[in-house]
């Protein structure tokens, strides 16, 4: 699935313990911009695998599982999972791999990682992609029932151990066919039946289903959501409340069927987590919420227009 990346394996934190596993493309001569792309929940870094193959000729490109998902350690607490302390990670990866500044091109919880990421990094982020997100703390402050009723999950992972640990394990393939439709181009955050623009490959979806049975991984994707409903809320009013905002330039891309075109408008929303003047651009695409598996092209057209 991804031929000619070489898996790695960095420690980005001593106590507790985290290490980072990932692919990269190409060797250590390669001179090519340096891409790093992030995934989203429930997930890995398979969701890019109709994406990077594409573009290893234009960038170095560089896989990683986020902390709690894959392959990557999954840390106990909670505060593991600020985005900070995420967004620490990539900065360690890229550090290990010797980039000091690079592109990130980053969907769903990655994308949120990756907002973190600019704020704490501003001289690492060239530019960013960001694929079917707003602003944490906009969406949570703008919750309303169209909102909720799609984005259930949100509400419920953050809840208390072990009730939702409990009934994801006890249902954990369940979920995964009504997270992705079963495969199809539905999915949570969707909004519902859609135009078939892509289907999910039945082994990718064989990897997000066994995540959803194991005990550590849903432990550590439901610890990352109990972490954005508080500690990354705090850390977006305090970097607001101290004028600490995105200083990268963004391209934001949203499905034509989900929440984010239904309820946001996401260009405005990343404008004002920016400072004045920064770049921000951003248009909807025929997709639902996994933009990188059902809409690939147009994820690699913002890539190879936007991050040079």
């Amino acid at each position: 699935m991804f031929e000619g990346f070489q898996p790695f394996t960095v420690t980005t934190q001593s106590d507790p313990k985290v290490d980072i596993y990932g692919l990269k493309s190409g060797d250590a001569s390669s001179s090519l911009p340096p891409l790093l792309l992030l995934h989203g929940a429930p997930q890995t870094h398979h969701i890019w695998h109709r994406v990077a193959p594409q573009i290893t000729s234009k960038y170095t490109v560089i896989l990683m599982d986020l902390r709690g998902y894959g392959q990557s350690s999954k840390p106990e607490p909670v505060a593991a999972y600020a985005k900070s302390a995420m967004a620490g990670d990539c900065i360690g990866v890229m550090d290990a791999l010797g980039f000091d500044s690079f592109f990130v091109c980053a969907h769903d919880r990655g994308a949120r990682v990756t907002h973190k990421l600019c704020v704490d990094h501003p001289t690492r982020v060239r530019k960013a992609v960001l694929l079917d997100i707003c602003p944490t703390l906009a969406m949570f402050e703008a919750t309303n029932f169209d909102f909720a009723k799609a984005y259930w999950h949100w509400f419920f992972m953050a809840q208390a151990e072990p009730l939702p640990e409990t009934l994801i394990r006890n249902s954990g393939r369940q979920l995964a066919g009504m997270w992705f439709g079963g495969g199809n181009a539905d999915g949570v955050g969707s909004g519902g039946r859609q135009p078939e623009c892509g289907t999910f490959d039945p082994r990718c979806f064989e990897v997000y289903a066994k995540g959803l049975e194991s005990p550590e991984t849903v432990h550590g994707m439901c610890n990352d959501y109990r972490a954005g409903a508080t500690l990354d809320l705090e850390e977006q009013r305090t970097d607001l409340a101290e004028g600490r905002r995105i200083r990268s330039p963004l391209v934001v891309l949203w499905g034509k069927y989900g929440v984010i075109e239904k309820s946001f408008d996401a260009v405005k929303e990343w404008k004002a987590v920016s400072d004045e003047g920064v770049d921000v651009q951003g248009f909807s695409v025929d997709s639902g919420h996994f933009l990188p598996e059902q809409v690939p092209e147009d994820v690699v057209g913002a890539i190879v227009e936007f991050l040079v």
